[in-house]
């Protein structure tokens, strides 16, 4: 029988081709993104993989629409094994006193209550089953150690999945529920591409970062979802090897 996925943010970039990875290996997954077009060029690109794709579009910010979400596996498949906690926003960046309320509001709706509201329903899920537990893995950032200027909303959410995948380790422990949580800093991607022409740094210049291959974002996830649930990476940080995040600047 094969085992069960849920990705968020699964229409594109590290969410994307974390789906595919499992689907390439057989897994059931459960797309799940705001834009069904966009979920559906995933399973697109997954046809003859020997997995199964299961579209189901939902902002994840809307808890009655993740509890939808969790209703249509329950129906479709009775169990969950894997969620892969990974949508997330940016929002313009801008110093604390420039920032828009709404922006803020919306880091905090879809960064984090969308990732708690997917962990809860999992954690639920993978509590009640038979057999019980599951992998839960949380898209930390290199934002969850260390901030970008004008970055306070996303940097404030990541801080925080920090902590909400402590906690959840923590409480998963009873139940053979393993949470981790991934920290990716600069995988080249639509989302990445600014780096190249040169973003600004903390020392006040504008200067262009390396970035890495996706592939090397997918091996280190699929190492994680590899593993036995008696074992478990608690953190791990995945980044391209000049990019500037230790050091003075």
């Amino acid at each position: 029988m094969s085992q069960i996925a849920m990705v968020t943010g699964a229409g594109s970039g590290i969410g994307k081709a974390c789906a595919l990875a499992l689907l390439a290996e057989g897994w059931q997954v459960f797309l799940v993104g705001r834009r069904e077009d966009a979920l559906r060029a995933t399973a697109q690109a997954a046809e003859g993989f020997s997995g199964m794709a299961h579209i189901v579009p939902a902002d994840i910010s809307n808890e009655s629409e993740v509890a939808h979400v969790f209703a249509a596996i329950r129906e479709r498949c009775g169990r969950l094994d894997l969620l892969f906690n990974n949508a997330g926003i940016f929002t313009p960046a801008r110093t604390p006193d420039e920032m828009a309320f709404e922006d803020w509001r919306r880091s905090v709706d879809v960064n984090l209550n969308g990732a708690f509201y997917c962990l809860s329903h999992a954690f639920r899920l993978m509590r009640e089953q038979s057999p019980q537990g599951g992998r839960i893995i949380n898209n930390g950032s290199i934002s969850a150690h260390a901030p970008r200027p004008g970055s306070i909303g996303y940097t404030a959410t990541k801080h925080a999945i920090t902590g909400l995948t402590k906690a959840a380790a923590l409480d998963g422990r009873a139940f053979d529920i393993a949470v981790g949580q991934i920290d990716i800093g600069n995988v080249a991607s639509d989302m990445t591409a600014a780096m190249a022409a040169g973003v600004p740094q903390a020392d006040g210049s504008v200067r262009p970062e390396a970035r890495m291959d996706m592939s090397a974002v997918v091996d280190t996830f699929m190492t994680m979802v590899r593993l036995p649930l008696s074992a478990n990476i608690l953190f791990t940080t995945v980044m391209a090897t000049k990019m500037p995040f230790v050091g003075r600047g």
